[in-house]
């Protein structure tokens, strides 16, 4: 395991590149995510590592949505 630090700024976006811009980082940033659940999933019972998978199955749904609305505010 290592630390990890989520820096919370307050992001002003100005125009639709740098939406599109921070929407890609978030992806991004999920996908990191994602990675860590599946190795905490893969140390655990079934019946847990079952509830982590589906919950990193959403959060990859919730990612296909976020760079489609990245791409439609290019």
């Amino acid at each position: 395991m290592h630390e990890h630090h989520h820096h919370h700024h307050d992001h002003e976006v100005n125009s639709s590149d740098e939406a599109a811009a921070m929407l890609a980082y978030m992806v991004h940033h999920n996908e990191h995510h994602i990675e860590e659940l599946a190795d905490i999933a893969a140390k655990l019972p079934e019946e847990v590592r079952a509830k982590i998978t589906e919950a990193a199955e959403i959060m990859k749904k919730g990612n296909e949505l976020l760079r489609e609305a990245a791409e439609q505010v290019k």
